[in-house]
């Protein structure tokens, strides 16, 4: 049933009653639990992805995007009611559907520019099957202006004007590990339309599954520019913190206690907190912060310096972490070369199995360049997921030089460092994300080297 230009409580209805069908264009981490929310809330939904795998295991119930409460569960439910389905065939699905949702990967190439290559390339099949009445919904997170500069004009090639169908831009606004209460309860969706009908249409549909609401803005560009501006204010902000964690160190002063006072809640007669200084570390991971910044300053003219000098900060960490190796073993009398070295945690970030933009690939990478005999430790992946990142597999201690925590994993929090240091060739630890006691570890004997430390 196309619902484009329809009141809200009449495209509320026939999307409840499963009268609408959805086309989700992009099976991950975030495509997928939009597409069983949008089952469970009663849409009929066709996924579209060009994995043959992915495709399989959906209509077969089986999830295969890992770590995601609550998926698993709900996808097996929705392939079982007949709500859900999925398919390698963009057109057909497009012919097939009410609404269409663009969800895939806008990464960038190998100059750091974005690569749009994955979004053309649906909007040329959503074209293809485009009918009067249909609304297209950009999630993907873009460079601005490319829902109205780029994707509107290969959604004409159709032969229809805008009017006649509807776009807006509606960013995900989820994170790797809790995606599906991301979209239902966390975050008021952000909507942008190229029209007022687009705009309320989707604003329409979001009401349905976001309990939090919808925050309705100018235009899809407007859309845009939040999503991109939160991931930049993230980065810089990051950035900051990691550059003031390096004076930490300089002067002779223990960053966890700077940043603690700091921002601690004092308040002004304004209601306003004086600081919310974040916690410095060993880089920037996934797929969000390190590359949004990209989308702006590869495709704007003002002036973006310091965005650009954030990115280069954050960018740097890893390598002060293996300067800090180097210090730390000159310590114990042993050079990096030849040192057995255990880096601990290849995620991004701690609970979540994903490597996009990991520091721990550049940190591997540039101990290797050392000539280090390097090892490498993360519960969330296996020997040989492990082993494919250039790394050797350990899961002990015995006989290293130094450890190097790079992701906060609760697991890392827990070691019994006592116990560990008995079994170590050279008792070095380098924490690139406060998780030990600085002083606990030395009374133990350890060299203890941290961002932030001197």
């Amino acid at each position: 049933m196309k619902i484009f230009g329809l009141e809200k409580e009449a495209v509320r209805e026939a999307f409840t009653s499963g009268k609408v069908t959805v086309a989700v264009y992009g099976l991950g981490k975030m495509g997928l639990p939009l597409a069983a929310v949008f089952a469970d809330k009663g849409a009929r939904v066709i996924g579209v992805d060009i994995s043959p795998q992915v495709v399989a295991q959906v209509n077969k119930g089986k999830c295969p995007v890992s770590s995601e409460p609550g998926l698993p569960e709900m996808l097996g439910a929705s392939v079982a009611s007949g709500k859900l389905r999925a398919t390698a065939d963009a057109f057909a699905a497009a012919r097939e559907s009410d609404v269409m949702v663009v969800l895939v990967p806008c990464l960038l190439d190998d100059d750091k520019s974005p690569d749009l290559t994955a979004v053309t390339a649906v909007c040329s099949a959503i074209s293809r099957g485009l009918s009067e009445g249909d609304l297209v919904i950009l999630e993907t997170t873009v460079p601005p202006r490319t829902t109205k500069d780029v994707v509107l004009p290969i959604l004409k090639q159709s032969g229809l004007k805008e009017g006649k169908f509807g776009l807006a831009f509606c960013p995900e606004r989820t994170s790797s590990g809790r995606a599906v209460r991301d979209i239902t309860d966390a975050y008021v969706k952000v909507i942008g339309g190229i029209d007022k009908e687009s705009t309320d249409t989707a604003a329409a549909i979001y009401s349905v599954i976001n309990k939090k609401g919808v925050t309705i803005v100018s235009d899809t560009t407007t859309a845009e520019a939040v999503k991109l501006f939160e991931g930049i204010y993230r980065d810089v902000n990051i950035a900051l913190s990691n550059e003031l964690a390096l004076v930490c160190q300089e002067i002779g002063v223990n960053v966890a206690e700077v940043f603690k006072v700091a921002n601690e809640p004092v308040v002004e007669q304004t209601g306003h907190p004086y600081t919310n200084l974040l916690q410095p570390g060993a880089g920037v991971g996934g797929h969000c912060i390190p590359v949004y910044p990209y989308f702006v300053t590869r495709t704007v003219k003002s002036d973006t310096g310091l965005i650009k000098l954030a990115r280069r900060i954050n960018e740097s960490m890893p390598y002060h972490v293996v300067g800090l190796v180097r210090e730390g073993l000159k310590q114990t009398g042993r050079s990096v070369k030849g040192s057995n070295i255990l880096v601990l945690g290849l995620a991004f970030r701690g609970g979540v199995k994903e490597t996009r933009n990991s520091p721990a690939i550049p940190i591997i990478q540039r101990l290797k360049d050392l000539r280090a005999n390097v090892f490498l430790y993360d519960p969330l992946f296996s020997k040989e997921e492990i082993e494919s990142f250039g790394a050797k597999y350990s899961d002990t201690f015995d006989n290293m030089d130094c450890a190097v925590i790079v992701t906060d994993h609760k697991e890392f929090r827990e070691c019994d460092w006592q116990k560990i240091g008995s079994g170590m060739r050279s008792k070095v630890i380098v924490d690139g994300r406060q998780v030990v006691d600085p002083a606990r570890v030395g009374k133990l004997g350890f060299v203890y080297k941290g961002i932030g430390y001197s």
